[in-house]
């Protein structure tokens, strides 16, 4: 499918089939293509917590309402984020670069993050919704289904996955194979109610 025609088909899946199972070289090839996706100064904050323990997939549905989708799709990825990645040897991230560039990235991010916490947790967001959605593009290519969450209870879910105190939650992902027909897709507003040329207008 062209990019089209992969906007118009991916859907918020409910219903999973629970005897399928995505093979492992899908799920790695899945996530390695997310990994190209942009971040802020390409800090990579998104960490892919794949919950492949039943107990765990029992705990997390039992902690999103009794969603049946995160016991019963293949592929349950919880998207979390570290919020200090920033800090964590940032070079690394710009090693094929001439070593001038290199410093000058390095400093620039310092200077963006250092004592911005709202900076800090907004830009891992941002990063973590683009990959969030390079990863179901890239399901519904490979032939899957996916459902976007964030139904559930964000400390509940930090405790059972023992999520670190400098990460932050940002979604869970389900991905499988759907089983059930979607609803029909919700009402889209019209570009003249979303597109705002050059600046609001004030009554």
């Amino acid at each position: 499918m062209n990019i089209f025609e992969l906007l118009n088909a991916r859907r918020a899946v409910k219903n999973f089939d629970s005897n399928f199972v995505i093979p492992n070289e899908d799920i790695e090839k899945l996530l390695s293509a997310a990994t190209l996706a942009p971040s802020a100064f390409n800090i990579q904050h998104w960490r892919f917590v794949i919950i492949k323990n039943r107990e765990l997939r029992n705990q997390l549905r039992s902690a999103a309402r009794d969603q049946p989708q995160v016991t019963d799709a293949s592929l349950l990825i919880v998207l979390c984020a570290d919020l200090q990645a920033w800090t964590k040897d940032p070079a690394k991230y710009w090693e094929n670069v001439p070593q001038a560039v290199r410093d000058f990235i390095v400093s620039a991010i310092h200077n963006y993050y250092a004592d911005r916490p709202e900076v800090q947790r907004d830009e891992t967001m941002r990063s973590c919704g683009i990959v969030a959605q390079t990863i179901m593009l890239t399901a519904k290519e490979m032939g899957y289904d996916s459902c976007p969450m964030d139904g559930f209870d964000f400390a509940q879910v930090a405790k059972i996955i023992n999520l670190p105190n400098d990460h932050i939650i940002s979604m869970m992902i389900a991905i499988g194979k759907s089983n059930k027909e979607p609803f029909p897709r919700a009402t889209r507003l019209p570009l003249g109610n979303i597109i705002i040329n050059d600046q609001f207008i004030t009554a």
